[in-house]
């Protein structure tokens, strides 16, 4: 059987846990690495990984079924994701929530144009969560969803606040509010605002002679990311940040509290959670599995953005479709 041949754009954290991922895919294959950087200083976990300057892409079209996008979604996908679906089927995990519909538009133009599919914004949320949320909220129509992320490392929220002038490096936790997940989870419903679910923890390294006022107003007030939230900023060292926060675990929980019968008689909850030892290796599990997604719509002719919700889970699984229904269903 022909293996699925698989590129990654960008090789920080999720790139690298995606060239992971493909070693435990036995139908896919690592066609290449393709990196801004200088290819010689790229040190894949592979040594037998090639890598390729982002510009040769390109020119290795017919060498690639599937592209999987690793850049952050702040400045690096809103660009990327629209070339790269001109060329490839692409998946990616963009996650600002907000602008979800403007990329989506954008990523179709060019898929459609290019006769390819690309599957945007797939990860655990939006992604797995969102999955959940759709399901709970078709199933109980008389209720309320609730989604509370962490304790753990954003690494879109840090890689924006690593975009910020006169910052070196940061890692962002987002912390659920311990008070508001047990509402949620007795029942009552509540009407909880942004600030009142989450707040979000930064530690931050600052260039030397960098304005530190300045990069913390920066973050609170940065739309989509921290405006809306209680946000602490800690400024320390890079030594501090790499004894102290070099791991990268992240998870959190959807939950749908609704209601059925006469007189609305009978509550029920319904909960998904994932605790992640790593963020970004799961995350770019979620990728590969979706990668097999993509080149097999792409199989049947179809074109295109798609989102998660347009993926049957069949085409998710390496297995048959005779052994999905006699092992799992």
């Amino acid at each position: 059987m022909q293996k699925i041949r698989v590129g990654i754009a960008g090789y920080g954290n999720l790139g690298r846990g995606v060239e992971l991922a493909l070693r435990q895919c036995s139908d896919m294959e690592l066609a290449g690495i393709f990196t801004r950087r200088p290819p010689e200083s790229v040190q894949p976990a592979d040594s037998q990984s090639k890598v390729f300057p982002i510009k040769d892409a390109e020119s290795m079209k017919d060498q690639i079924d599937v592209m999987i996008l690793c850049g952050g979604s702040a400045s690096d996908l809103p660009q990327q994701g629209p070339y790269f679906a001109g060329l490839f089927n692409t998946i990616d995990s963009f996650d600002t929530h907000a602008k979800i519909p403007e990329y989506f538009d954008l990523m179709n133009q060019s898929a459609k144009g290019s006769g390819r599919v690309s599957i945007i914004s797939v990860g655990w949320d939006p992604g797995l969560f969102s999955i959940n949320r759709l399901l709970s909220e078709a199933i109980l129509p008389n209720g309320q969803s609730y989604t509370f992320w962490g304790k753990g490392v954003s690494q879109g929220h840090s890689d924006a606040i690593r975009g910020i002038k006169g910052v070196k490096d940061a890692k962002q936790y987002t912390i659920p509010i311990d008070e508001a997940v047990e509402r949620v989870r007795d029942g009552l419903n509540p009407q909880l605002s942004t600030a009142e679910k989450h707040l979000r923890d930064c530690y931050v390294v600052a260039e030397e002679g960098a304005d530190k006022a300045q990069i913390e107003q920066e973050i609170k007030t940065m739309p989509n990311y921290f405006a809306d939230y209680e946000t602490r900023v800690t400024f320390i060292s890079e030594q501090e940040l790499k004894r102290n926060h070099s791991a990268m675990p992240h998870g959190g929980f959807v939950i749908r509290s609704g209601k059925t019968g006469e007189e609305d008689s009978n509550a029920h909850i319904v909960e998904f959670s994932l605790k992640l030892d790593s963020n970004p290796e799961f995350t770019a599990s979620v990728l590969a599995a979706y990668a097999r997604a993509a080149w097999r719509m792409s199989q049947e002719g179809q074109s295109g953005a798609k989102t998660v919700f347009d993926v049957p889970p069949a085409y998710l699984s390496p297995r048959s479709g005779a052994e999905l229904r006699k092992e799992l269903l």
